[in-house]
């Protein structure tokens, strides 16, 4: 039987939420689930510099990934990472600006991408 795989939307400008998506994205692909995380409108803002997170500092004195480490490992290993055109044009990024990973998609696509995927929202 095929394993399911895990799309992850964050929809918040929130990025401790971010943050928590990054985390369950990296646990599920270094399981080797075959993971997408989209951020949807206002959640695009959050990938503008600096690539920060409120409780950064807090999870560094941790030894905890901050934000854009996390963001990067989750790159790195391969996660589909999306951003939805209406957020690009909301806070006018030029997804050429952004890690040339992170592909443009809008709702159409990711559902039509996200199959029978387990779904999580953030």
């Amino acid at each position: 039987m095929p394993v399911r795989g895990l799309t992850i939307l964050v929809a918040a400008d929130d990025g401790d939420r971010l943050h928590a998506a990054l985390s369950f994205a990296a646990a599920g692909a270094a399981r080797g689930d075959r993971v997408r995380l989209h951020l949807h409108e206002l959640a695009v803002g959050l990938l503008r510099p600096p690539i920060r997170a409120p409780a950064d500092a807090d999870r560094a004195r941790a030894g905890i990934p901050m934000l854009a480490e996390l963001l990067e490992e989750v790159l790195a290993l391969g996660v589909a990472v999306s951003v939805c055109q209406s957020g690009l044009a909301l806070y006018e990024i030029d997804l050429a600006t952004l890690d040339h990973r992170i592909e443009a998609q809008g709702p159409v696509g990711l559902l039509a991408a996200a199959g029978d995927d387990r779904l999580m929202v953030f």
